[in-house]
């Protein structure tokens, strides 16, 4: 929190005070987000070339820690040039590294620490010209928390998704040449799995829960920044976002529920059998 008064409004700097002067200090000046811009066409620069782009979706669908030589198998590559793309990626931001042994032995004989590699925690954005849409969502958000309006934000996201999810529907409908006539029925109800590639789309990243058959974990949060700053008003509007999806997409059999790990989304979608 920082000290002193916000000066044209005369309530306590980053506390009470949702003004652009405070705004900017508490989230980062313009100078920042340019930065954050320019590192971002660099990291993403490095993906135009075809094998570093397919090392990184290989780490990055994995889920996890993977070692050079489970790299250089998947992409089909000598273990050296991977090595140096993979270490390109991560000097770039997009992968994190960590030594660790993986041969499950220690002491004399059990070999180096071998070096993995997995997607990185740190987000890099590319906005040109330079834009700054996440500070407006957690001021948005903070207001949301302060005047405990979380009832009409989840109403508002419930809405929005109805409206997605009949768009979707109609959408798996339609012949891909037509276009949607006003009061056009609505076509079948989607399955799980078309519910879970049209959410691979908005950048979800589902996969199978390994627990239940029937069942999708949500990988990736879209709305990680938000989540982490304040997670009742972000998981909540997710929650109720993929609801009202489930609902304008006529998925009955399928419910979303609240179910947080220690990484990805706080949602789980599954087959109404499951809870």
């Amino acid at each position: 929190m920082l000290g002193g008064r916000c000066p044209p409004h005369k309530a306590p700097r980053g506390a009470d005070c949702l003004c652009l002067i405070c705004v900017a200090d508490l989230f980062g000046q313009p100078d920042e987000n340019r930065g954050m811009t320019e590192s971002g066409i660099d990291a993403v620069g490095l993906l135009s070339d075809p094998l570093r782009r397919r090392l990184y979706d290989f780490v990055v669908e994995s889920g996890g820690e993977v070692s050079r030589a489970e790299a250089a198998e998947a992409v089909g590559a000598q273990r050296t040039l991977v090595a140096f793309h993979l270490d390109k990626l991560a000097a770039a931001g997009l992968l994190d590294v960590a030594r660790r042994k993986v041969s499950g032995r220690d002491g004399p004989g059990s070999g180096r620490p071998a070096k993995l590699y997995r997607r990185a925690e740190r987000q890099l954005s590319v906005q040109l010209p330079p834009r700054d849409y996440e500070t407006a969502a957690l001021v948005l958000a903070e207001a949301v928390r302060r005047h405990g309006a979380e009832e009409a934000l989840h109403q508002a996201a419930r809405e929005e998704g109805v409206r997605r999810g009949a768009a979707l529907r109609a959408a798996a409908d339609r012949p891909r040449s037509s276009s949607p006539t006003a009061g056009e029925p609505a076509g079948d109800a989607l399955s799980l799995d078309d519910l879970a590639r049209h959410l691979e789309r908005l950048g979800y990243e589902p996969v199978p829960d390994p627990d239940h058959a029937d069942a999708v974990r949500l990988r990736n949060c879209p709305f990680h920044t938000l989540a982490r700053d304040v997670p009742p008003v972000a998981c909540g509007m997710n929650l109720e976002l993929l609801r009202g999806l489930l609902e304008g997409a006529g998925a009955e059999e399928v419910t979303a529920r609240m179910a947080p790990l220690r990484e990805g989304c706080c949602v789980r979608l599954s087959k109404n059998k499951i809870y």
